[in-house]
């Protein structure tokens, strides 16, 4: 089975924050693969199982605030004795343009706190990871909260786009692996018209 999890804030007040992006992802593959996300019954997490195609798929969305990530994701991770090298992490980033998506199959937190709690619960940075851009403010003082602001208007307008781009980009991940994942999506920016 493989794991593809989210990283956000719960809340209403976030939902459609730029820091949640990995959530918005998460929600929009398990509408796809009509598949519920619950209460997890041991982690602090939503979550849903779902086949798809050849594979057993866990979809997984921490509810312990961005920072604190990997403390829930370590819990599943032993509990469903996933394998790393099969578990994807969806996540926003500053260093990329808004629309470009970048997958890679390991490597540093890149500034990101989420993936560093990640990084620091599960004792390795050796995990395949999504990143979805988000663009720079432009000011580092400006980084918290413009992680935490909605999209603007122009941004909200490709966002479905985005996101659709995004949960695609899993799939042929789940699907055909890593290297079809790279090949097909890296650096390619969605539709901004």
């Amino acid at each position: 089975m493989k794991l593809i999890v989210g990283l956000g804030n719960p809340g209403k007040d976030y939902e459609y924050t730029r820091h949640n992006l990995g959530f918005l992802v998460v929600r929009h593959l398990a509408e796809r693969l009509n598949v519920r996300l619950k209460l997890s019954s041991f982690t602090n997490g939503l979550m849903a199982e779902v086949k798809n195609t050849d594979h057993d798929v866990c979809l997984f969305m921490p509810l312990t605030y961005m920072n604190k990530s990997g403390g829930a994701i370590r819990q599943l991770v032993e509990k469903k004795e996933f394998l790393l090298a099969e578990s994807l992490i969806v996540c926003d980033d500053l260093n990329l343009d808004f629309g470009q998506i970048r997958i890679r199959p390991k490597g540093s937190d890149g500034g990101h706190n989420g993936l560093d709690s990640v990084t620091q619960c599960l004792g390795t940075d050796e995990f395949p990871r999504l990143r979805m851009g988000i663009s720079h403010p432009g000011n580092k003082v400006d980084v918290v909260d413009y992680v935490l602001e909605e999209f603007k208007k122009s941004e909200t307008n490709n966002l479905e786009d985005f996101i659709s781009k995004a949960a695609d980009c899993c799939l042929i991940w789940l699907d055909e692996g890593i290297g079809k994942a790279m090949e097909s999506f890296n650096g390619k920016i969605s539709s901004q018209e």
